[in-house]
C-alpha cells in the first residue's frame, strides 16, 4: 500500500476565506504558543508559592495551600474551563458580569490562560512541596540560627536548592501545558484545532494501491 503526499494542499486556499491552509496551520501555532506560555508563567508562579506554603510551620497556611491543590487538581480540565467561561461571570456584580461577557478583549485567551494556569499550579505546587520535603530538615533550621527569618531561608535557601531537584518533573509538566492548551478550543479560542492538519487539511494523503 503506498501513499502519496500532496503537500501542494498547504498552498491551496481555503473555501470559507481569502487565507491558505498554511496560513492556519502558522494561525493555531501562534494562538497555542500564546496561551501555553502564558499559562506557564501562571502556574509557575503561583505553584511556586502555593508549593512552599504547603511546607510552611503555620497549619493555617498549609490548610488553604492544600484545599488550592485539591480543588484545582481534582477537578477534569474540560470541566473547569467550561465553569470559568460560563459559569463564572454570572456570579459576578452585575456590571462586571456584563463587561466580562459583552466588552471584555480577548476573553476566551483570557480565560484558557488563566484556567489552564491555575489547574497546570496545582501540579506545578505538588512537584515544589516534594522538592521542598527531600531536602533536609537541618537546612531551615541552619537558616534560621544564622538569623535569617523564615521568609530570608526560603527564598535564599530553601527553593533554590529544591527547584534544582524538580527540574526533571516540572519539565514534564511544561509540555503537559502545550498538551493541554488543545482543550481551550472548547470556549472558542480561535486557530486552537488548527494545528491538527489531519482534520483541517483534507487532502493531504492522496491514497493509491
Amino acid at each position: 500500500m503506498n501513499y502519496h503526499w500532496n503537500w501542494g494542499i498547504f498552498l491551496e486556499q481555503v473555501k470559507a476565506g481569502d487565507e491558505t491552509y498554511l496560513a492556519w496551520l502558522f494561525t493555531g501555532l501562534g494562538w497555542t504558543l500564546a496561551v501555553s506560555l502564558t499559562a506557564w508563567l501562571i502556574a509557575l508562579t503561583i505553584g511556586i508559592a502555593v508549593g512552599a506554603l504547603r511546607t510552611a510551620p503555620s497549619r493555617l497556611l498549609v490548610l488553604l495551600a492544600n484545599a488550592w491543590v485539591e480543588l484545582f487538581r481534582n477537578i477534569p480540565l474540560l470541566v473547569q474551563m467550561f465553569l470559568w467561561f460560563f459559569v463564572v461571570p454570572e456570579f459576578l456584580p452585575r456590571e462586571w458580569s456584563l463587561w466580562v461577557k459583552q466588552e471584555m478583549p480577548a476573553k476566551e485567551f483570557v480565560t484558557a490562560a488563566l484556567c489552564l494556569g491555575f489547574f497546570t499550579s496545582s501540579r506545578v505546587a505538588e512537584q515544589v512541596r516534594a522538592g521542598v520535603g527531600s531536602l533536609p530538615r537541618g537546612q531551615r533550621d541552619a537558616s534560621l540560627a544564622l538569623g535569617l527569618t523564615l521568609g530570608q531561608a526560603y527564598r535564599h535557601v530553601i527553593l533554590p536548592q529544591a527547584l534544582r531537584i524538580v527540574i526533571p518533573p516540572l519539565t514534564s509538566e511544561f509540555m503537559n501545558v502545550f498538551k493541554n492548551s488543545s482543550v481551550a478550543f472548547a470556549i472558542g479560542v480561535r486557530g486552537m484545532a488548527l494545528i491538527e492538519a489531519r482534520t483541517r487539511v483534507p487532502g493531504l494523503i492522496a491514497r493509491s494501491g
